[in-house]
């Protein structure tokens, strides 16, 4: 009888908490990529707007509708460039950004922060699933598993 009753009452929440997800009706990311001085930086990161939109976007592939709320992030790429100038450690490179979330018919779902991913944090991983080591360079490990963290950052946070 307990089994039966715990089946049910997960089947329910299960249910319930996909009618509650939050729906989303445009993924907007900027990035001023012609600011960066930087041309080894500004041709590696010249995607991040898009690459981002797909990663946002890939994560909410049954959330996004007509309405709902929209998702505007503003990168700053000023913390991208710093790892192509010097030698720093993996606890240095981040990805930042601005995230504001706006629903024009629900103010529960308003959201406003700074994310911040580092590469340490995002946890690279090369050819054959090792753990990446040194210093952030322009790998495409990296940068994938820094636009995914961050696409796992802002959807998490969705109300």
């Amino acid at each position: 009888m307990f089994k039966k009753a715990l089946i049910a009452s997960t089947a329910l929440f299960v249910a319930t908490s996909s009618f509650a997800a939050t729906m989303v009706k445009d993924i907007d990311v900027s990035a001023d990529i012609t600011a960066i001085e930087n041309t080894k930086a500004a041709a590696y990161w010249a995607d991040v707007s898009t690459d981002l939109e797909a990663a946002i976007a890939a994560r909410l592939v049954d959330q996004v509708g007509e309405t709902g709320s929209e998702i505007k992030i503003d990168v700053n790429e000023l913390a991208l460039t710093n790892s192509f100038q010097s030698s720093l450690g993996l606890e240095d490179a981040v990805l930042v950004g601005q995230v504001n979330i706006v629903n024009d018919s629900d103010n529960t779902k308003f959201d406003a922060y700074e994310l911040t991913i580092s590469a340490k944090a995002a946890s690279a991983f090369g050819p054959g699933g090792l753990p990446l080591e040194g210093a952030f360079t322009d790998t495409p490990e990296y940068y994938a598993a820094l636009i995914e963290a961050f696409a796992d950052g802002v959807v998490t946070r969705l109300k």
